[in-house]
């Protein structure tokens, strides 16, 4: 007669099930505010050494507190500021194109190769798809207007789970160590090339794009090139993008130089645009110095499914999440080679 044992579902078995439910169910809950979730834990890497640091005199609470707030004094709101002065040059000049004021900007006519090129007809000529574009920006400028709220919201997301990393971030990742169904050995190396990754896609390229932008800036304001904040905050951006780089920024502006009639100008700057872009060649190893952390094709594509995916947070997180699937694959490819090569010792 059976005891009745044989016919029980194994404890582990109902575990794995309630596991793998609650991480299901866990994940649910975070994608609504996925975003800003990834905009503190890339936040909070950057801003880990100078929590460690504070923890040395003060309590870890503490530490947090004040690591937020002197970050917000220093970088965030100088950031705004730019970004808002930005914003006016940008709109000004979309404002101008938009009412026709094309002559604030460039001659009335150019001579290229030989044939005589009207602006005024060009802009007639053209007229439609360019207010449809400033009609679509000017609807993007609304919903960001509109999605004040869920921002702010959002915001607070990120601020909350912000500290919660600073402050609690060791035992949160030593825990995550503790339930992560891989060997010791398997998660020092994934450690240190999500480390790798996270140190190349968020600060080095961040480091990289902004000495480019400022240099490029000052020698716009040498030059005296109206909207410099706007151009160097563009620099900046398309700096960040893959096979994009500052000289979509100088290279348009050299031609417009060259058009005014300043062609000084327009030779200073070009020639300063390159050396801006090929200093690149030289700051990224200097910066990065981990050669090997990240190849161009895993930038190239995480960086633009990043954004559609992510948003903006994507440009740092979409290299990252690509990268680091590469790297769990290189990790699984080569337990799985080891594992194989001991099965067959213990045949022969």
């Amino acid at each position: 007669m059976s005891d009745g044992t044989a016919s029980r579902p194994s404890p582990l078995n109902g575990l794995s099930v309630l596991a793998l439910a609650s991480a299901v169910f866990a994940a649910v809950l975070i994608a609504t505010y996925l975003q800003y979730v990834l905009l503190a834990v890339v936040i909070a890497y950057v801003l880990a050494p100078l929590q460690h640091r504070a923890e040395e005199h003060v309590r870890p609470d503490v530490a947090a507190v004040s690591v937020i707030a002197g970050a917000t004094l220093v970088v965030f709101v100088p950031l705004a500021y730019v970004l808002t002065v930005a914003l006016r040059q940008g709109l000004a000049l979309l404002s101008a194109l938009r009412r026709g004021e094309l002559r604030n900007f460039v001659v009335d006519e150019i001579e290229i190769f030989g044939y005589v090129v009207d602006i005024d007809v060009l802009y007639v000529t053209y007229q439609e798809p360019i207010n449809t574009a400033i009609q679509r920006l000017a609807s993007w400028g609304l919903g960001l207007l509109r999605g004040i709220p869920d921002l702010t919201v959002g915001l607070s997301v990120t601020l909350f789970v912000l500290f919660t990393l600073l402050r609690d971030g060791d035992r949160l990742f030593a825990w995550a160590l503790t339930v992560a169904p891989v060997s010791e050995r398997v998660q020092r190396d994934l450690i240190a090339e999500l480390d790798d990754l996270m140190w190349a896609s968020v600060v080095g390229n961040v480091i990289v794009a902004g000495i480019q932008a400022l240099l490029l800036g000052v020698g716009l304001f040498l030059l005296g090139v109206p909207g410099v904040t706007f151009l160097t905050v563009a620099a900046f951006v398309l700096t960040l993008l893959p096979l994009v780089g500052s000289f979509g920024v100088w290279v348009p502006l050299s031609l417009y130089l060259l058009v005014r009639g300043r062609t000084t100008a327009a030779v200073v700057l070009f020639v300063f645009g390159v050396l801006v872009s090929l200093s690149d060649t030289y700051l990224r190893p200097a910066v990065i110095n981990r050669a090997g952390a990240i190849n161009v094709a895993i930038i190239v594509v995480g960086i633009f499914g990043g954004i559609v995916l992510f948003g903006g947070v994507g440009l740092f997180v979409g290299p990252v999440a690509l990268g680091g699937a590469k790297v769990v694959l290189d990790l699984y490819a080569r337990e799985r080679e080891a594992g194989a090569t001991a099965v067959d010792r213990r045949t022969e």
